[in-house]
């Protein structure tokens, strides 16, 4: 397999998205996407213009502690320690909160956790924060909400770290700790970000962001921070949190840095150097229009061309990227590779179109995918089998991990029982995969477990969020009871290379193989089977879950409130045994010799289950989500996510137009679940 090398000539310069770096990798993957021995049927660039935010070159973001005679006592770091020849190329960015505002905030230092709204609350109640500089750990709240949650208690300013604890077991020092010693972050390390809530490009949502399509103002943005955000590293933080003053942060806000950690006089401890300083923050980021490529790819179907089967993933990186996202377009490529080979030799085609998209400017908010999804709804919605991501194809070397929509949880097994996992020659994917990941089911006793989809992560969202597409999200990943980290250690930093994939991730990139493999399998099994390989009652066990959830949480409270779940419990048990009447119509269906148009009524009946829970109406407040089992919900109960939100606010509030809520939100998915079985019916019982 030449996916080493894909990855080599991928990484060889930062590439974050409309650079000169990402052009050369748009030509790079026009080139492979057009050989004339291992290219595909076609394949083309689709340009939008979006607006992006970027720091500025010639005048860096800068963190001061200035005393009160306006002397600069400490500076932060404005670029990562360089420990190989690529970390010093200038194109690499400095670390920075994309679509945080510019700006300049002065003021006294507080320590706010994860900077949850809860963690401000708890703040507050000992701390006046007006006019405070917030320092906080990433985890806990998106990064944008850390700035967002802070504002309305007159924070000025954010710092956000990432804390040993939570990405590198405590351990702290480059000189024999972390990289380039092992995977672990190093002190000068920060991770970059996106910093909105919504996805797709800002300016234009729900329109496909062209030359001259209508923008809204920038003022009218969503979700952005309000005030300045600055990431930084952790031995940078350390040098602040450690000389604060106040009394001591609760237990689970302590970190690894060997010092109490205190909320904050506010400010630092009167013993410090830094007593009566003030930290300064200085923000120059701009937005600005540019033009973002998708790099589309595709091989004609021979029997329904009129049937889609998606493969993409984002191109841009924040820096190098050899993880996120190049591991996954390392894959994509060898997949394409093979299959194009395949298809110029005249030894196979696929029974459905195949459809391949290399993202632009993911790192920013999903926007490539989510603006060819805007302008391609109405044709993708009536077309689209399924869509398979495969974005971070490999963040350690223990076990598959898979998120799917339920209906697409049998094709994935199938397949992972086919491939060997990674370095052995007699373990399935499947059965490694069972023994880190696994739940019991009703129907089938232990499997491993396939998540959902319920945030917006990576390139599936507009997918299945908004048009509805059956789509799955594959990768490789760690063993969680050998570490705490959150994610790689190295994510959206300049240490993110070749040098570190290469030696510390994915060592003989074997499970980069494996990836390829179990993802090529599925791939061609949706590709090329007579039947989809779709199984709807896997969609019931789902939504018996998730009714359950409802029914042990929120059942006694709808009925004090006057709302009945007895309608909901029914829209279930028709879903199931809409379900189950399919399973027999196929089990007993000859469709080799039966009339072809019984094999596409059945197809378009799996296709579109997905479809068929989507309400455009369900969710005004939250942009794109239009999926009423999978939106995102702030609800830590596993169930049903409008109703689980809606149920916890009017539990907070008691007012009866939020129980009132409730019950729209009880109705919305009902009638999804109802419409959904119907769909499932046969036309003429």
């Amino acid at each position: 397999m030449k996916i080493q090398e894909n990855l080599r000539k991928l990484t060889e310069v930062p590439h974050m998205a409309t650079t000169p770096g990402d052009e050369a990798t748009v030509e790079y993957m026009l080139k492979r996407w057009q050989d004339k021995d291992s290219g595909l049927d076609a394949a083309w660039r689709e340009d939008y213009r979006v607006y992006l935010s970027f720091p500025k070159k010639d005048t860096p973001n800068t963190v001061t502690v200035v005393s009160p005679s306006n002397a600069v006592l400490f500076k932060a770091q404005e670029k990562e320690k360089a420990y190989t020849p690529d970390q010093e190329d200038p194109e690499v960015v400095q670390p920075y909160a994309a679509y945080g505002p510019a700006g300049h905030a002065r003021g006294k230092l507080v320590y706010a956790n994860q900077g949850k709204v809860s963690d401000y609350e708890l703040l507050n109640r000992t701390l006046d924060l007006s006019g405070t500089i917030a320092i906080v750990r990433y985890g806990g709240a998106g990064r944008g909400a850390k700035a967002i949650n802070a504002a309305p208690f007159g924070v000025v300013g954010v710092l956000v770290y990432t804390d040993p604890y939570d990405i590198n077991d405590g351990l702290m020092s480059d000189e024999n700790e972390t990289y380039p010693h092992s995977w672990y972050l190093p002190p000068s390390g920060a991770e970059r970000g996106s910093f909105t809530s919504d996805f797709g490009d800002p300016l234009t949502p729900y329109l496909a962001a062209k030359k001259d399509t209508y923008r809204i103002p920038e003022e009218n943005i969503n979700g952005a921070p309000p005030i300045p955000i600055q990431p930084i590293g952790f031995g940078d933080a350390q040098a602040l949190i450690c000389e604060l003053g106040g009394s001591a942060a609760p237990t689970d806000w302590q970190g690894s840095f060997p010092c109490t950690y205190n909320f904050g006089g506010p400010g630092f401890r009167d013993a410090s150097t830094y007593r009566d300083s003030e930290v300064k923050l200085d923000v120059y980021n701009a937005g600005e229009l540019r033009n973002s490529t998708n790099v589309m790819g595709v091989i004609w179907g021979s029997v329904e061309p009129d049937r889609y089967v998606m493969y993409g993933n984002h191109r841009d990186s924040w820096v190098h990227g050899a993880i996120d996202p190049s591991s996954g377009t390392a894959v994509m490529l060898e997949i394409t590779r093979i299959l194009g080979e395949k298809v110029k030799s005249g030894k196979w085609r696929p029974r459905r179109t195949i459809i391949f998209g290399s993202w632009g400017a993911e790192e920013f908010g999903l926007i490539g995918s989510a603006e060819y999804a805007e302008e391609y709804i109405s044709k993708l919605s009536q077309r689209a089998v399924a869509y398979i991501n495969v974005d971070i194809s490999v963040f350690a070397n223990a076990t598959l991990r898979a998120s799917a929509s339920p209906i697409a949880q049998n094709v994935i097994f199938t397949a992972s029982k086919q491939v060997n996992a990674a370095g052995s020659s007699s373990v399935s994917v499947y059965d490694n995969w069972l023994k880190y990941f696994n739940r019991t089911s009703p129907t089938y006793g232990l499997i491993p477990n396939v998540g959902y989809l319920t945030g917006a992560g990576s390139d599936y969202a507009p997918f299945i969020h908004y048009m509805g597409i059956t789509s799955m999200d594959l990768s490789y990943t760690y063993d969680r009871s050998k570490t705490r980290a959150r994610i790689y250690p190295a994510y959206h930093t300049a240490y993110d290379t070749f040098d570190y994939a290469s030696k510390y991730i994915d060592p003989g990139f074997t499970s980069h193989q494996t990836v390829a493999r179990t993802a090529g399998n599925i791939l061609l099994r949706l590709a090329d089977s007579l039947l989809l390989p779709f199984n709807c009652t896997d969609y019931a066990e789902s939504l018996e879950g998730y009714l359950t959830g409802t029914v042990e949480n929120f059942e006694e409270l709808l009925k004090a409130n006057g709302i009945s779940t007895e309608p909901l419990k029914e829209a279930v048990k028709s879903f199931r045994n809409a379900a189950a009447n399919l399973d027999r119509v196929i089990h007993s269906s000859d469709l080799l010799n039966e009339t072809p148009l019984k094999a596409r009524r059945i197809n378009d009946q799996l296709m579109l289950l997905d479809r068929a829970f989507v309400d455009p109406q369900a969710f005004p407040n939250k942009y794109a989500y239009r999926h009423v089992i999978w939106a995102s919900r702030t609800s830590g109960v596993a169930t049903f996510p409008g109703l689980a939100d809606a149920v916890e606010k009017a539990r907070t509030t008691g007012l009866k137009e939020d129980w009132a809520e409730a019950h729209k939100h009880l109705s919305i998915v009902t009638q999804a679940i109802s419409g959904a079985a119907h769909t499932l019916t046969e036309v003429h019982q």
